[in-house]
């Protein structure tokens, strides 16, 4: 019987001929860490990324995977910088790295060096599945592209300073039509060359002369070579540029992702020159033609006027066949006037002689006289007709206390609510509530005359006012 087929006690003991003393949990996973370690080294794994996850540390955690297992990886952040692509799920890798062990969670994994895309085909597959989830969301759409501006006075161009592309470029617009040009130097391949393009695009939207139009360009080359135009950061840079942009990447059959996001795409970096500014020859002898054509249309029509005014003068009749008529008039009038002013004159003269014999000072003495009895009648009836002579037999007089007003209705009274009551000897204030605002003094008594008050008799006015 082995000590491992003899019952355990309560406590743990050693047991004579024992040579395997009990090891720790940390000493245990320490010797399978170091046997994992020594044992495989440095391995390059194909798999499957799945579950890629970038920390804030700026470490990349992610799982290697096929179709009979999976194996969990981890890339610290001064290798991923370094990645000549952007990892996402789906994408088929051969991992160059080291396998270790996580003694915290008894699990073990792979510390990935450097990493790569398993071949040209799984470089394509990843490039259609970016290129369909970048489609999905609206950034290839035709409705987002924008018109071209005819002649831009800046354009800018985002390219490598070296190389035949911009001397390309700018020999060319040197041709057509002379322009100024901002170059903002970036890499076109390798490490970071994607998150430069990209800032690139970006930063001249907030440059202090902003292009009225960018190309971004570069030669042809491998797939390989072309693959930072790939990248999602340079696509969605380029589909948010608020200028219009030209994509002119590689030569005409190669075709990138910025391509779909750019407004326009030139075959080559040549074609964009071309394409962004028209020719200044052509424009000047346009300019030419116009202005010729201007000065026959206009010569044209003042000879079509001209002529059309000769003919309609042609048809008009003669200056004395329009007047002739009308000075035979007035020469009719001219001599009709004097005698008629003078007969006017004449009959006027009759007429005011004829009156003059009817005009005596008596008739008007008579009329006169009349005139005073009618007045002196109207002016007896005046005392009887006055509003306040019915006062002294009795009768009052009702007014407004505000504005004066005689009412004779007592919806009227209760509506103006103090009111001011006349009779023949003075005024009294009151209320339609009944209540009465102390009375102002007297007014003077009226003379009597056997017994009655005297009539209140208006001044005569003027007869001659």
């Amino acid at each position: 019987m082995t000590e491992f087929d003899m019952p355990a006690g309560l406590l743990a003991e050693g047991r004579q001929g024992d040579n395997s003393p009990p090891m720790s949990v940390g000493d245990l996973a320490s010797a399978v860490k170091r046997t994992v370690e020594d044992r495989f080294g440095r391995i390059r794994v194909r798999g499957e990324i799945s579950g890629w996850k970038r920390h804030s540390s700026g470490h990349c955690y992610f799982t290697l995977k096929d179709d009979s297992a999976c194996i969990d990886a981890v890339i610290w952040r001064g290798q991923a910088a370094g990645l000549a692509f952007r990892p996402e799920d789906g994408a088929e890798v051969i991992a160059t790295a080291k396998i270790t062990t996580y003694p915290a969670r008894s699990k073990y994994q792979l510390v990935v060096e450097r990493m790569e895309l398993a071949g040209e085909g799984a470089l394509m597959a990843l490039l259609e599945r970016r290129r369909r989830a970048l489609a999905a969301e609206g950034l290839f759409d035709p409705a987002r592209k924008r018109a071209l501006p005819f002649l831009p006075r800046v354009i800018g161009v985002v390219t490598s300073p070296t190389g035949a592309v911009i001397r390309d470029i700018l020999h060319r617009l040197e041709d057509r039509c002379p322009t100024r040009v901002i170059v903002w130097p970036v890499p076109v391949q390798g490490e970071g060359a994607a998150a430069k393009i990209a800032a690139a695009i970006r930063g001249f939207a907030d440059y202090e002369t902003r292009p009225d139009l960018l190309i971004v360009a570069r030669g042809g080359g491998s797939i390989e070579d072309l693959w930072a135009f790939n990248e999602e950061e340079v696509v969605r840079a380029a589909a948010q540029s608020p200028i219009p942009l030209i994509s002119a990447v590689g030569h005409e059959t190669d075709t990138t992702l910025i391509d779909h996001a750019s407004d326009l795409r030139a075959p080559t970096p040549t074609a964009a020159a071309e394409i962004a500014v028209p020719v200044r020859a052509e424009l000047l002898a346009l300019l030419d033609e116009l202005s010729a054509r201007k000065r026959r249309c206009l010569t044209k029509r003042a000879s079509d006027a001209r002529e059309r005014l000769a003919l309609t003068a042609c048809r008009w009749p003669g200056a004395e066949t329009l007047l002739g008529t009308r000075r035979q008039r007035l020469d009719e009038v001219g001599e009709r006037l004097p005698r008629g002013l003078s007969a006017r004159a004449h009959k006027a003269a009759a007429l005011m002689n004829l009156t003059a014999a009817r005009l005596r000072p008596d008739l008007l003495a008579q009329k006169l006289a009349r005139a005073g009895d009618q007045l002196v009648s109207a002016a007896k009836m005046l005392p009887l007709v006055h509003p306040d002579r019915p006062l002294g037999r009795g009768f009052v007089r009702v007014t407004a206390a505000a504005d004066g007003r005689t009412l004779t209705h007592a919806a009227d009274a209760r509506a103006a609510g103090r009111l001011l009551l006349r009779f023949g000897d003075g005024e009294l204030p009151a209320s339609v509530d009944g209540s009465a605002e102390s009375a102002p003094p007297p007014a003077p008594k009226a003379k009597v005359e056997r017994g009655r008050p005297r009539p209140y008799v208006p001044p005569q006015p003027n007869l001659f006012d």
